[in-house]
């Protein structure tokens, strides 16, 4: 495989510090100190205008005075340089700059030197990692371009952080506790290398088996959740965010209300299959753990002891945590029954009784793992008369690594147990000084599983197993609105468009005048409610606009009059285009809801579900998602509030029809895909019961698009692209269909590699592999849609379906170009497989905007060499390898 694009930043072998310097303090005799004292392999050149040696190093007065060719330039002069370094840089063949130095210049200054950087930057095709950054350390290669002053031990996990500040606090604080580094990135204001593209190559990484995370703001939630979801799906991420309170979701719907940036930020993490911590101590714990591949299948734990204090206070911080305590079956509890003293408690916390010699440990603690209903165990021991810490240890360590459930232990005291707290740092098994840590541990270990499942879910902008939508009805009447001039859409508005997405509706009717709502009720029957209809008015119960229960001609007189009075007085400037007529829906056993849209300044749309009514407010009771969403997500939504709770049997009350429930969200997921232009919405209430659920009023929020927009440029996780399903046909009359992968083709795809000749798998890899490795597979099959995209083409046949081919594109850094690759089963080339489908991957490439679409084929290669030439690409051969061809086409 070619190297990483950012190779040259990550792994340079030669490497000028321009502004290398003697001078004491300075940043450039630290970062020069640095790299010579890290023991790098490449080779070092330091520009320094007035100075021959540097740090007893041979030094030029520029970059251009260098011989040998240089990947990366570390930059620690004046802000004001800048532009005449990076012409030099480029001229030089430079591929990477790394601004090291902190600026301390205005800031129109640095705006003003910055935009001609990049400009210059984007001329000549090079990388900038920075400004105002702490730098870069690779210390598994020797490798230290930073001015860090303390030690940074080599290890396997990598840190990335925007604040160099905080970089430094958590070195600092990793080397007292013996922790290592592959690599630490600080990436400052990221001017051009964002979090995005550091991830990407750190998924690469075979130096790297965890990734550690500090976040402040995001500049691109697309590259962001891209980079971030690639990440996750090989290497565990654990993510730690300053600024949680930092409001970034504004708005006038209640959803808008009850939803904090820190909130969205949390759910955009969870669909990424990362794991959010609040410490730096948290941050390095669960980084730790996830990296030596302690993993659970759930949220229940099992507390062991010989205390029943201690088990107490654990299981009370187990409650804290939102750690459910599991329940034994009754074969162990049967067990437990037959070997334990009398009086053990019987039941979780298991209390083995103070004088439990290790073999009783040993019984207790393996009946709980061996337990189905047990997805860890919490292991607290006391030092106590009849006790043995250290064989009750050792016992421990052989039990870890007979189970695949993580075993979590806790050796209360200090000099007593010190000896086995060193036993089990050497088996590198999971202990903690007080159980509180361990039952924490836990809970990020059941948060990062839920998310991981998250992860997998790759749901389509349409709910494939429902009716499809009216979109171009609701569409028209949010266009109608826009050509108005109006954001607002009025409770007819709102309730036309969520029918045009078979969500069921109060139907509602304007009248104008007393006369003309007498007449409307008396069309719909008594009851009926009045409703003041202003596109002014968001909230109408705050101006008293609303009657409810109205059971004939007298009352609604009444009713109208006063509505209308209450709302002159309280809302004088309010324009009221009438009062809405409407049933009264009296449902005995219904639940109220709410569904919601608002939006996020950096991720976008979020829909938002919990108890509804007019204390929404007050309740705060609400979970929340980003779209698109599956059943899977929607049920997940739907347990996390304390409303889903009551949705079932209750007491008196039937269980709603969570089928109907599920759907709207499902509907609402659809909403929020297909119009771009919806902004907030709230349904409240949505009433649900057994017979099935109805919007009884709806506001919907709406705004214009450029006319440059690109179909789901809106969302920060892109949706399934079920619209990119075709059906055709081979040149021998054989049926297929193309498709975008899912995470579920794993298996079909390693089944397709595993049955190609070695000849075509060497065409296709430029290696003898026989299959996919686990980490590629991943990578092959869990896409994101929007910088990658696989088409696999199919067909059926009697033992299912049957994978003919697949054609992928990956995009470049430069957002304009793409990389493509093309496999077909030996059985079945030469008959036009290659032809649909790269027609097919063509269009998905510009859908997506980009203009070029290249590869490599080996010379060998004749027939895919044919094709190309058929597909109209240029061919021509490669100039730094004579084995392969090089090709491109204009799309």
């Amino acid at each position: 495989m070619k190297p990483h694009y950012l190779t040259s930043l990550f792994s340079p072998r030669n490497v000028a510090v321009i502004g290398a310097s003697d001078t004491p303090g300075s940043i450039g005799q630290a970062v020069f100190a640095n790299l010579l004292a890290a023991n790098f392999q490449g080779k070092l050149f330091p520009v320094n205008l007035r100075r021959q040696v540097v740090g007893g190093v041979a030094a030029v007065a520029t970059v251009n005075q260098i011989e040998e060719p240089i990947e990366l330039a570390v930059v620690v002069t004046a802000i004001r340089s800048l532009p005449s370094i990076l012409k030099e840089c480029g001229k030089k063949g430079v591929k990477a700059v790394l601004l090291s130095k902190q600026f301390a210049d205005s800031e129109r200054l640095e705006s003003e030197v910055m935009y001609e950087v990049q400009a210059i930057a984007r001329q000549f095709g090079i990388r900038i990692l920075g400004p105002n950054t702490l730098g870069l350390m690779r210390p598994a290669i020797g490798f230290n371009a930073s001015n860090y002053g303390g030690k940074v031990r080599p290890g396997n996990l990598a840190l990335v952080s925007q604040s160099s500040a905080l970089c430094t606090a958590m070195l600092d604080w990793a080397d007292s506790k013996g922790i290592g580094f592959s690599s630490v990135i600080s990436v400052g204001e990221a001017l051009d290398i964002s979090f995005g593209e550091v991830l990407d190559y750190l998924v690469a990484d075979n130096f790297t088996q965890g990734i550690l995370l500090h976040v402040h703001h995001i500049q691109d939630a697309r590259r962001f959740m891209s980079a971030l979801r690639a990440a996750a799906r090989t290497k565990p991420v654990v993510v730690i965010k300053s600024g949680r309170y930092e409001d970034a979701v504004t708005g006038v719907t209640h959803s808008s209300h009850l939803v904090a940036s820190g909130d969205v930020f949390d759910a955009a993490l969870a669909r990424a299959g990362v794991l959010r911590v609040a410490t730096i101590a948290q941050l390095f714990t669960a980084a730790k753990v996830l990296a030596a591949n302690y993993r659970v299948e759930g949220k229940r734990l099992a507390i062991v002891t010989n205390g029943i204090g201690p088990g107490v206070l654990t299981a009370d911080s187990a409650y804290d945590n939102g750690v459910e305590l599991a329940v034994l079956t009754e074969p162990t509890m049967a067990l437990l029954d037959g070997v334990l003293p009398r009086n053990w408690s019987r039941g979780n916390p298991v209390d083995i009784i103070g004088d439990a010699s290790p073999a009783r440990f040993r019984t207790a603690v393996k009946a709980c793992l061996d337990d189905a209903h047990v997805d860890g165990v919490m292991v607290i021991f006391t030092p106590q008369a009849g006790t043995d810490h250290l064989l009750t240890a050792q016992l421990m360590i052989g039990l870890q690594r007979e189970s695949s459930k993580p075993l979590l232990l806790s050796w209360l005291g200090d000099a007593k147990v010190s000896a086995s707290r060193e036993l089990f740092s050497k088996a590198k098994c999971a202990h903690f000084r007080a159980p509180e840590y361990g039952v924490e541990v836990f809970r990020n270990l059941a948060a990062y599983q839920r998310n991981q499942q998250l992860l997998l879910q790759t749901p389509g902008p349409l709910d494939e197993g429902r009716a499809d939508p009216d979109v171009a009805r609701a569409r028209k009447v949010i266009v109608a609105a826009l050509a108005a001039e109006r954001t607002v859409l009025s409770e007819r508005e709102s309730k036309e468009v969520l029918a045009a997405f078979h969500i069921p509706v109060n139907p509602t009717k304007l009248a104008s005048n007393v006369e003309e709502a007498v007449s409307l009720a008396s069309e719909i029957t008594y009851p009926v409610v009045l409703k003041i209809d202003s596109p002014d008015i968001i909230y109408k119960s705050d101006v008293g606009g609303v009657e409810l229960n109205i059971s004939n001609e007298a009352t609604l007189r009444t009713a109208f009059d006063a509505i209308m009075r209450r709302t002159h007085q309280m809302r004088p400037d309010a324009r009221i285009d009438g009062i809405s007529v409407q049933p009264m829906r009296k449902r005995r056993f219904a639940r109220e809801v709410m569904v919601g849209v608002t939006h996020d300044q950096a991720f976008g749309p979020v829909i938002t579900f919990g108890a509804g009514g007019i204390a929404v407010e007050v309740m705060q009771d609400r979970a929340l998602a980003l779209p698109p969403l599956n059943d899977y997500l929607v049920n997940s939504m739907i347990a996390q509030t304390r409303i889903g709770r009551l949705l079932g049997p209750f007491k008196h009350l039937p269980a709603v029809d969570l089928d109907e429930l599920a759907g709207v969200l499902l509907h609402v997921s659809e909403m929020v895909c297909e119009l771009p232009e919806l902004l907030e919405m709230d349904i409240n209430p949505l009433v649900a019961d057994e017979q099935g659920v109805i919007a009884l009023d709806a506001r919907i929020i709406v705004r214009p698009m450029p006319a440059d927009y690109q179909r789901y440029a809106h969302m920060a996780i892109m949706p399934y692209p079920s619209h990119m399903v075709v059906c055709a046909k081979l040149t021998d009359g054989t049926p297929v269909m193309v498709r975008p992968i899912r995470p579920e083709d794993a298996d079909m795809q390693q089944a397709f590699v595993r049955n190609l000749s070695e000849e075509s798998r060497y065409n296709r890899y430029l290696s003898s592999i026989k299959q996919l490795s686990q980490s590629t597979l991943v990578r092959f099959t869990q896409l994101d849609y929007d910088r990658e995209m696989a088409l696999a083409m199919t067909c059926q046949v009697d033992s299912g379906s049957e994978m003919l081919a697949v054609a992928r594109f990956v995009t470049d850094p430069d957002n304009e170009a793409c990389e493509f690759a093309l496999e077909v089963a030996d059985q079945w080339q030469s008959k036009g497989v290659g032809v649909v489908l790269m027609s097919a991957l063509f269009d998905a490439a510009r859908e997506q905007g980009l203009k070029v679409m290249h590869g490599e084929v080996l010379a060998g290669n004749k027939g895919m060499l044919k094709l190309m030439r058929k597909l109209n690409f240029k061919v021509e051969p490669h100039p730094e390898d004579r084995a392969l061809m090089m090709v491109a086409k204009v799309l």
